[in-house]
Order: structure tokens, then C-alpha cells, then sequence
């Protein structure tokens, strides 16, 4: 069917749905179970493989001290694999934009690039008296003041008084550093969580991620704290809270010139947490860490047995039962390699945050190693100043301050068209080497076990005298899929396949397709994470911008992502189809309503027995997203580090461009 009659049958569709009743919607599930948790049990499940095998190698890697630094060397590999390529080093071109002298120390106002064209405003605390003093990193979490927050001034303030140089860098996102502003610098999102996670969307299409930026940034101020003749270059430590710990727990398997790690209020389980409260923010988690085996407590591993600090809240939200659970892992490797004085945890009966006596604590710790010096460190009523004191940026938002100026989003811009000639690469290679790695890249592995089709019964439509079968698609180690179709009272001569979010429940739609398509089969199918295993929206926070949050997220983890996932589902669609005689020669037209039609597009690139594709309301290229990084309900369309071998028009060409069609 061309373009034009298909799009206006659909038009019609919809438009009848208001004119036939839809009495049958509530008897038109076909599973019998709580759906709405099959694909997040489905995804636990998966990870929890994945940690089971983690768990085996990390207690074989404990059996003697070998096994266990070239467990901690097979992290670092692991890391680096996961992270990236990271952006090339542009010139510091450091900015000194003020100085606030205070008793015992000044606080210098600093702007450097990290790569070109793209500043980093930071706050660096210098003590009075000569050096060389030991220097201390100090990365904030989410707090919208970042480098201005109250905790933060006092962290960086006691250190100073106890002769450290500190730097304080703020996040991606946070303080002056917002990414997606208007043209008076105000904030496009509604924070630095929001912002973070739409950044991490479409820096994880080309292989890379806000955690990878934000750590970028994180080397290069170390790069200009060394530049200072006041720092110790063999005296380098890093403490974090927060979203900040993440950072330093990141920053530690990293930078060998980093000696003293102390993370707060963020250390826990990554399984346990991936399990329960789901993913936090973008800038917390990289794709395929799970699928590396990779938890948190790892990327400290990688830093031992450097002297580390873990500091906790009791009554955190951050799962202290899973910070426990780390701490175990890190106290059995130093015990290994025969440290345990190198590793500490101290834990507070409050919440989340570096609170006074965690402060105190984490500046004694710091002392001991750096000072040979345990005494107690208590600390005075500390002197504070505004965030409109502590802006090092002229304007106090970079994105006024520089004409030039680069943001995350338009870097992966930039990104996409330097990364043009490795797709044209890729497209020249053979069929086979293509398939190879796009199934690769799609997290599917061939399922040698048999597609079970289970019968489930029959429903009538409306007064059309309608009727649909019910059947379940079930496949070992995959979500069963809710399937119902429809025969012609005629020979059947095509075969047309609907796929959407809940196209299965539009009844009336159904009943007015079969009517306008006697020869047709007619079938309608919920994609795992659709229809009736739609995930619950209030476990997706909405302040992530996309409905299915937890789950793409988890799917990114370890390493297959929900585009892959339905990509297999239409696959098995297509088993179906070839099980029965009456149907396997018939042509295919495959219609798909929403990002769905991705899934469908590596099926067709898969599967050459689908004759016809259309796509309502499907984006054609991925540059869609990277031009538009505010719109919602896009993580399930990614795979990371696609547009390095291709992008959707290339698989519009391989497949065929006659066989498919955009339609809105």
C-alpha cells in the first residue's frame, strides 16, 4: 500500500475509535498476571546474573595477593572500556577573576577550560603561609549552589584551616555551569537532575556520558591544581558528597596522581540499588557497567590500597545496608594485600550529606596520611559567603560569560559530524560484519530455545461482529508477549502487524481495520515495556523526562538496552509467523506507532522476510534528538555508542528505501 491511502486509513482509524463501543477494553488483557513489573523483574533478574558472576571472580581474586591486583588491574581495564573515549585536552587558559582574603586563607576565583571553548568555574582555598601543601579536590553533589553550599564552604574552609589547598569544581549543570539556558542564562529544565539526565541521553548515543564529562573536568582541574606552586604534586586527595562521592569513587579508579579517596553519602550497592529505588540521575551510572560486572565498590578497589574514607549516614537514603555491603568488599582486599590501616568508615546517626562530624573526621583522616598527624580536629564557627560572592564567571552563568562557549549539548553536535566518517566506515563494510555488530550493539544473543505460542482465548469487537484470538508468545529467558489476531473470513493475502505503546487496547481501532481489510491477517502485539508490561508511572520519577526511566536505564546496564530487547520481540513476531503453514509465504507490512518503529527498523535490517514498513510518529534520523535534547520519553530509543557505526537513515538504506516509510 503506498504512503498516502495508508496514512489516511490510520487517520480514519483513530477517528472511528470515538464511533464504535468499547465495552471489550477491560477484558482485552490477554496476560494473567501483574504485568505492569514483568519487564523490571525480567531486568533484575538479568542483572542479578551478571553480579553472581562478579561475586565468583572477586572471591577467586581473594585467594591470594596476586589474584587480587590483577583483579584490581582488570578493573581499571574494564573501566576505561565502559567510560570511552573522553574529549581531547584543550589549552587550561586558567582565569584568576578574584580574590577573597579571609583569616587564614583566600579563596581565589578560577575559570579553566576542560576541552576547547568549554569553561569550568571553581573556587580554589589557598592557606596562609608557605607551601608546598597537600591539595585536596572537592566535587559537589547536586545542590543547585554547587561550589556555594553552605556544607561545601565549611568542607573546604576546615581543610584550609588545617593547611590544605582546596578546589572546589563545580558540576556540569549546577551553579554557573547550567548547559540548556535561554538567552538571559535561565535554566531550560527544572534542576541539575533533570538537565544531567537529557544530557547523559544524547552522550550516550555517541558512546559517552555526563559521568565521562564530569570526570573529564575532574582531571583537568587536577591538571591546574598541579600547575600551582603552592601544591605538593605527590599529595593529592579527592572528597565528595553525594553526587560528588560518585564522582570521587569514579576519579579513584581513574587518576593514579590521586592518594586519599574519601566519598560520602554515596557508596552503596549498585545492585541492590538498581533493584529497589532504580537509577538515580545521568550523571551517576554508565551504560554496560553491569554487563562489565562492575559495582560500585570496584572503582575504589581500583584505587587500593590507597588510604580511603568511607563516610555514611545511618538514616541516608543512600541504602546503608548496601554501603555495608561495599565496605565489606574493600575490607577484604586491603586485608588481602595486608592494609587494613589504609581503609576507614565512619559512620554518623543522621542523614544525607558531609555534616560537621563527618567533616571533622574526613580532615583528621586526611592529616593522618598527608601530616602523619591523627590528632582530633574540632571545628570552630566557620565564616560563609553567597553564591554571588564565591562566582568566579563574569556574568555568573558561562553561558553569558563566553561568546564562544561550548555546552554538552552542542558538543555531542559536534560529535555526531566528526564521528560522519567513522559511520561511512562502518556502512562499507560487509552484511555480515554489519549484522554482527549491530546485534552486538542491540545486547541480542541467539536464543536456541524454541517459541512457544499459547492460546488464550477469543474476543468480540464492538457490533462489527469482530473477532480476535488471544495468544501468548513465550520464549525461555524472555518477557512473554501479549498477542492478538485476526483472520480474514477470506484467503488471507497479507499479513499486517500493528505495534505501539497500547495499540493492542485500541479495540475500536481493531474492529475498523478488520472491517476495511477483508484479506488481511491483522495482528496486534504489546512489545515488552508496552501495552499491558507498561511499567508504573509513579516509580518513574518524572523529573527524568521519560516514562520508562528505571527500566531503559537498568537495560543500559547490562548491556541491553530496551530498543535491543524489542527488536528481539518483533523478531519473535516473525517466528510466529513462519510456525504457521497458512501464513509464512504471505508478505509483511509491519506498522508502528511511536519510538517503537526503531525496533522495528532493526528487524527489518534483521529479518529481510518483512516486506513493508511504516512509522507514525517515529524520528528518522537520531540528529532529531541531539538537536532537541529537552524532549521527553526518549531513553528507550538508545543504543550507546550508535552513531559511531550508523545512524537511521543508514538502515533505511540496507533495508531498502522503498520498503519503508516516515509517516506523522
Amino acid at each position: 500500500m503506498t504512503k498516502e491511502p495508508r496514512f489516511h486509513l490510520f487517520v480514519q482509524l483513530i477517528l472511528w475509535c470515538f464511533a464504535i463501543p468499547s465495552y471489550a477494553q477491560k477484558e482485552s488483557n490477554i496476560l494473567d498476571w501483574k504485568t505492569d513489573v514483568s519487564l523490571n523483574t525480567f531486568l533484575v533478574q538479568q542483572m542479578h546474573l551478571k553480579y553472581d558472576a562478579r561475586r565468583v571472580d572477586l572471591n577467586k581474586a581473594l585467594t591470594t595477593k596476586a589474584n587480587t591486583l590483577a583483579y584490581i588491574q582488570s578493573v581499571k581495564q574494564k573501566f576505561k572500556t565502559v567510560l570511552g573515549t573522553l574529549p581531547q585536552k584543550a589549552d587550561l587558559a586558567p582565569q584568576l577573576t578574584g580574590t577573597i582574603q579571609k583569616s587564614g586563607y583566600r579563596i581565589e576565583k578560577i575559570v579553566y577550560q576542560s576541552f576547547k571553548n568549554h569553561h569550568v568555574t571553581a573556587n580554589l582555598y589557598v592557606p596562609d603561609g608557605k607551601g608546598k601543601f597537600p591539595a585536596v579536590l572537592l566535587f559537589c553533589g547536586h545542590e543547585d549552589l554547587a561550589k556555594a553550599t553552605l556544607s561545601y564552604q565549611q568542607t573546604a574552609i576546615l581543610f584550609a584551616k588545617n593547611g590544605f589547598v582546596v578546589f572546589v569544581i563545580d558540576p556540569i549543570s549546577q551553579s554557573e555551569r547550567v548547559q540548556l539556558t535561554d538567552e538571559t542564562g535561565k535554566s531550560l529544565t527544572r534542576g541539575s537532575t533533570t538537565e544531567h539526565t537529557l544530557l547523559n541521553l544524547s552522550s550516550n548515543l555517541l558512546g559517552t556520558s555526563v559521568a565521562a564529562y564530569e570526570l573529564f573536568d575532574n582531571v583537568r582541574g587536577l591538571d591546574y591544581l598541579l600547575t600551582r606552586p603552592e601544591v605538593d604534586p605527590t599529595k593529592i586527595g579527592c572528597i565528595g558528597n553525594s553526587g560528588g562521592a560518585m564522582q570521587a569513587i569514579y576519579f579513584a579508579a581513574f587518576d593514579e596522581r590521586v592518594k586519599i579517596i574519601a566519598p560520602c553519602s554515596y557508596l552503596a550497592s549498585r545492585e541492590k540499588t538498581l533493584a529497589t529505588t532504580g537509577a538515580a540521575d545521568g550523571c551517576a551510572q554508565i551504560p554496560n557497567e553491569g554487563a562489565a560486572q562492575l559495582e560500585m565498590s570496584d572503582y575504589l578497589i581500583a584505587a587500593a590500597p590507597k588510604p580511603m574514607l568511607v563516610l555514611a549516614g545511618r538514616y541516608d537514603f543512600i541504602d546503608y545496608n548496601g554501603t555495608l555491603e561495599s565496605f565489606e568488599d574493600l575490607k577484604k582486599v586491603y586485608q588481602r594485600l595486608a592494609t587494613p590501616e589504609k581503609l576507614s568508615m565512619f559512620t554518623y546517626d543522621d542523614g544525607h550529606g558531609i555534616s560537621k562530624p563527618k567533616r571533622e573526621v574526613a580532615v583528621q583522616w586526611f592529616r593522618k596520611w598527608f601530616y602523619q598527624d591523627n590528632r582530633s580536629i574540632k571545628e570552630e564557627e566557620l565564616s560563609t559567603l553567597s553564591d554571588k560572592d564565591l562566582f568566579a564567571s563574569t556574568k555568573q552563568k558561562v553561558s553569558l560569560s563566553y561568546a564562544d562557549e561550548i555546552n554538552i549539548a552542542e558538543r555531542n553536535l559536534q560529535l555526531f559530524n566528526e564521528k560522519a566518517g567513522s559511520r561511512q566506515a562502518f556502512a562499507q563494510s560487509t552484511a555480515a560484519q554489519r549484522k554482527q555488530k549491530i546485534t552486538n550493539l542491540l545486547g541480542i544473543v541467539p536464543n536456541p530455545d524454541p517459541l512457544e505460542v499459547e492460546k488464550s482465548g477469543k474476543l468480540k469487537y464492538g457490533h462489527a461482529d469482530v473477532i480476535f484470538n488471544q495468544l501468548i508468545l513465550r520464549r525461555k529467558n524472555e518477557v512473554p508477549l501479549p498477542v492478538q489476531i485476526s483472520y480474514p473470513r477470506n484467503n488471507p493475502q497479507k499479513i499486517v502487524v500493528w505495534l505501539g505503546d497500547d495499540v493492542k487496547k485500541m479495540d475500536s481501532l481493531k474492529a475498523a481495520y478488520r472491517s476495511k481489510a477483508s484479506e488481511e491477517v491483522i495482528i496486534f502485539v504489546d512489545l515488552r515495556g508496552t501495552g499491558e508490561t507498561t511499567d508504573k508511572a509513579e516509580l518513574n520519577d518524572p523529573k527524568y523526562f521519560s516514562k520508562d526511566y528505571r527500566n531503559a536505564m537498568l537495560a543500559l546496564h547490562i548491556g541491553k538496552p530496551l530498543l535491543g530487547q524489542r527488536t528481539t520481540d518483533v523478531l519473535n513476531v516473525m517466528d510466529m509467523i513462519s510456525m504457521d503453514e497458512k501464513l509464512k509465504n504471505l508478505p509483511i507490512e509491519i506498522n508502528s506507532i511511536g519510538l517503537v518503529g526503531l525496533s522495528v527498523l532493526h528487524a527489518g535490517f534483521l529479518n529481510p522476510h518483512i516486506h513493508q514498513i511504516n512509522l507514525y510518529q517515529c524520528i528518522s534520523t537520531y540528529q532529531e534528538v541531539l538537536n532537541q535534547p529537552l524532549v521527553k520519553d526518549r531513553y528507550s530509543a538508545v543504543i550507546n555508542n550508535v552513531l559511531s557505526n550508523y545512524d537511521i537513515p543508514d538502515l533505511v538504506n540496507w533495508i531498502g528505501i522503498g520498503k519503508v516509510q516516515f509517516m506523522q
